[in-house]
């Protein structure tokens, strides 16, 4: 019987190699090729067998190995050739990672795909430091949007989540913290809390909390980069400074095939 060729889109998680899902490993397991990206852990890969290929595909900002036209016909290219491919990206690849362009061009050409989530950034980085994205008494909803368009300008739903009580989380949003501090500034208030966590849940994590008026001073400070998310509301203030996350230091045990 001739198994059926299918491409697996999936989420690699926010950086910790463990919090991806059994199903992700399992998927990583049949693999006969895997396209990752940038941000994923390097240590996932050791899930793949032997002959199985790794093809990096990673685009970081200022930097890309491939275009994402490239990487749809790279995905194609390759599922035509092999019997299972998986395309593994950091994150959720449903939120703001592009997957569902991929997945459409691949089923726009017959083939099979199969979606696997994972926990998204935007999620894992405010819980990793102890901030609550939802806390009765305080908020009643959160938002998450892009701080950087493709254009380069900022975020247009930035400006009407400043103008909510709701927390907001932002992705891709460093190259514009000026001036997203300052919108927060006018539109909530300059004592406004804010956060931001790089390298979240990774060994290299950092993390700092400021209000608007001094957050930017605070990130150059302490030399705060990319990759990064920043969240902003009032839950920030309810962190609990002795709360540190657990990161794996030796996480890649492969399950039983």
């Amino acid at each position: 019987m001739v198994k059926e060729r299918k491409v697996i889109i999936m989420g690699a998680g926010p950086g910790d190699p463990d919090l991806i899902s059994v199903k992700g490993v399992k998927a990583l397991q049949q693999a006969d090729v895997v396209l990752y990206d940038a941000l994923v852990a390097p240590e996932l890969l050791q899930y793949a067998a032997p002959q199985c290929k790794r093809v990096f595909v990673g685009k970081r900002k200022g930097k890309k190995e491939f275009s994402q036209d490239e990487i749809n016909q790279l995905i194609v290219f390759y599922a035509i050739r092999h019997t299972c491919v998986v395309r593994l990206k950091g994150g959720d690849p449903f939120v703001f990672g592009r997957g569902h362009e991929e997945l459409a061009y691949v089923t726009r050409r017959g083939l099979t795909a199969e979606i696997i989530p994972g926990i998204s950034s935007a999620l894992a980085a405010p819980a990793s430091v102890g901030i609550p994205l939802t806390k009765r008494g305080v908020n009643e909803s959160f938002w998450v949007v892009t701080g950087t368009l493709s254009s380069g300008e900022i975020g247009h739903d930035l400006f009407l989540a400043a103008q909510s009580s709701a927390t907001v989380v932002v992705l891709m949003g460093m190259s514009q913290l000026p001036e997203i501090a300052a919108l927060i500034s006018k539109e909530r208030s300059p004592d406004e809390p804010m956060a931001i966590i790089q390298n979240a849940t990774t060994l290299s994590e950092k993390s700092i909390t400021a209000c608007a008026s001094t957050i930017v001073a605070e990130a150059a400070l302490q030399e705060i980069g990319t990759p990064a998310v920043i969240v902003i509301g009032k839950v920030v203030a309810e962190r609990l400074p002795q709360v540190t996350s657990f990161v794996s230091v030796h996480a890649v045990k492969p399950l039983t095939r």
